[in-house]
């Protein structure tokens, strides 16, 4: 671990703020963070939304948002009631980010620091896949209440998972607990079918001593929302898979009410 760590930052007027991390790509971490930020919102919470993946930034496509001239825009932006910071508001889609790890870690730092986020009950922070520069950094200087790990069923996406769980123990930062994403679809015949296996998600919980936040099911439909720039949660409220975000959000919004006091060296 860097001896050198920032020193925290302050955001004042944020009660809580919440890492939404996955140990590799391709588990849907990007939506459920963005899903989870407007179910948070829909519960009656103030509600802000950083995207930290300086390179991949999803935001923008996920909230139907695009550039804008930051000379003339003050940020954050607002959608759907959520306030918004990416990366993807300043670069054009088309052009690359070809950043080295202190520019990056930068980029995040000026995120959280010099972006008004006023009054907030929970701002969630969407962290690039992985251990790297952007979630050291942001791990170390932010402010975190905890973090909470997404995982798909099988044991590849775990192997991934458990390196993140284990990034934000040794930076003391409280792990909330698991989210399963894709845990299972149901038919039309009214079936469950487990695509990927099933358990994962609470193995991992299990392990580590946290609770499994939520098993979240697959929709067609999720994606289509995502491109369209407008979240599952918002277009389709009253859908079974809205239903478990809105759990989902209970259960962080539980768990920021009961703040971990310790926290156990687990061994992974």
């Amino acid at each position: 671990m860097n001896p050198q760590a920032p020193p925290k930052l302050s955001l004042p007027g944020v009660k809580h703020v919440v890492a939404v991390a996955s140990g590799k790509g391709g588990v849907g971490k990007s939506t459920v963070a963005a899903n989870l930020a407007l179910a948070l919102r829909m519960a009656g919470q103030k509600v802000g939304l950083m995207d930290a993946d300086i390179y991949g930034p999803s935001v923008p496509i996920m909230f139907g948002l695009g550039t804008v001239n930051p000379q003339t825009t003050p940020f954050p932006l607002e959608k759907y009631g959520i306030s918004l910071m990416s990366m993807g508001f300043l670069v054009d889609p088309s052009q690359a980010v070809i950043w080295r790890g202190p520019k990056v870690a930068q980029a995040v730092q000026s995120f959280l620091g010099q972006v008004d986020w006023g009054q907030l009950d929970t701002l969630v922070i969407d962290l690039p896949p992985g251990t790297g520069d952007a979630q050291l950094t942001l791990s170390q200087s932010a402010p975190l209440t905890g973090a909470v790990i997404v995982t798909t069923p099988q044991d590849v996406s775990l192997i991934d998972a458990r390196k993140g769980v284990k990034m934000f123990q040794e930076v003391r930062v409280p792990v909330l607990g698991v989210v399963e994403n894709m845990s299972y679809f149901v038919g039309d015949d009214g079936k469950r079918y487990d695509i990927f296996r099933s358990g994962g998600g609470r193995r991992l919980a299990d392990e580590i001593g946290v609770p499994l936040l939520g098993e979240l099911p697959i929709d067609p439909r999720i994606a289509e929302c995502g491109d369209a720039g407008e979240p599952f949660v918002r277009k389709y409220p009253d859908a079974p898979v809205s239903a478990a975000y809105a759990a989902l959000a209970k259960r962080v919004i539980d768990e920021l009410a009961n703040p971990v006091t310790g926290l156990p060296e687990v061994v992974l």
